[in-house]
């Protein structure tokens, strides 16, 4: 019988990196780690993981250039757009730790109506951690 872990977490870092490295830029990288996360996500459901925490935006990153944070700003909105139906059918549960009222309106707005519409639901609980920091 194969053990497995009732809660991982994953820290997505070095996206921008993995981008300017494969030549592209660090924005299609952080698109490219996006679209990893969604493989992470199935996998944690396929071994029954009962928690997964990404952690995807630390108050580091604030730091950026703006027009790479105004992207990685845009992405959970487009991302919790494109992916609430398939959470809700998969019964995956989203909650989100971190300073999310520093977030932008539209950013906080997409992570809130998340959170809600799958709060009910059970099998996955998927913990992004967003604007966090070490203290």
């Amino acid at each position: 019988m194969r053990q497995v872990p009732a809660h991982v977490a994953i820290m997505m870092d070095g996206n921008g990196r993995w981008g300017k490295q494969h030549g592209v830029t660090r924005s299609q990288g952080h698109f490219a780690g996006a679209q990893a996360m969604e493989k992470i996500i199935d996998a944690a459901l396929d071994l029954n993981i009962k928690v997964l925490t990404q952690y995807a935006f630390s108050i580091e990153i604030w730091k950026r250039p703006k027009a790479e944070v105004d992207y990685l700003m845009a992405l959970p909105v487009k991302f919790f757009k494109r992916k609430i139906t398939e959470f809700i059918k998969k019964d995956i549960r989203l909650i989100f730790s971190g300073d999310i009222n520093g977030l932008p309106k539209l950013t906080r707005e997409a992570v809130k109506n998340a959170a809600e519409k799958t709060k009910n639901n059970t099998k996955l609980i998927v913990n992004f951690a967003l604007n966090y920091g070490g203290k």
